[in-house]
């Protein structure tokens, strides 16, 4: 379940930063190489449901509203440190392809017609680059928080409209952050469920 938010600055404009909850669809699987009980190295893959909602994105109070989201196919790496069968904090750096982007426009809560939604869009980057932290709880829980150093928009995009040559992100900075919760459906039972059959105040 992510809770994303992001930076924006839209040609000197700093509009409304809504939180965006998308708890669908995202999965990740990660494996595990631990050197000992207390450090590892952690890689994988992702499919992520990654995007930001703004207010007034064009003036103050111009009743405009954006939503934008990718979904992105991501391979991270990174490190674990503490009691590798409990409780520990990791971190690490993770690339993402960006494969289907969606953009929808509202004007005072009234949804507009020219949603775009398109394959492997030159409207973003070809791949992004962020860092993430996290927390992982005993027995499945994580809470992690993930910033995207590359900008969500390609800022040289162009389109022609009524003959007219247009750049919609010319200017348009815009770099997602992210808190989320997630759990582990499949995972190895020694290290995670274990210490909870054992555990006598559980019985």
């Amino acid at each position: 379940m992510i809770f994303s938010f992001a930076t924006i600055d839209n040609n000197g404009i700093n509009p409304n930063n809504i939180v965006r909850f998308s708890p669908v669809f995202n999965l990740q699987v990660y494996g595990n190489f631990d050197f000992n009980k207390h450090f590892g190295l952690i890689a994988g893959g992702s499919i992520r449901n990654v995007g930001f909602i703004n207010e007034n994105t064009d003036a103050l109070n111009s009743g405009i509203k954006k939503k934008y989201r990718n979904y992105n196919l991501g391979i991270p790496l990174g490190i674990k440190i503490g009691n590798l069968s409990k409780l520990f904090v990791y971190g690490g750096y993770e690339i993402e392809f960006p494969f289907h982007y969606k953009e929808k426009t509202f004007i005072n809560g009234s949804k507009q017609g020219n949603k775009v939604s398109e394959w492997f869009s030159a409207r973003t980057p070809s791949l992004y680059h962020s860092v993430f932290a996290g927390i992982q709880f005993p027995y499945g829980m994580s809470l992690k928080f993930k910033y995207y150093l590359t900008g969500f928009f390609n800022e040289g995009f162009s389109e022609t409209i009524n003959g007219v040559v247009v750049t919609p992100y010319k200017g348009y900075k815009a770099n997602v952050f992210y808190f989320s919760l997630s759990f582990a459906l499949f995972q190895n039972n020694k290290v995670y469920y274990s210490e909870y059959k054992n555990a006598s105040n559980f019985y």
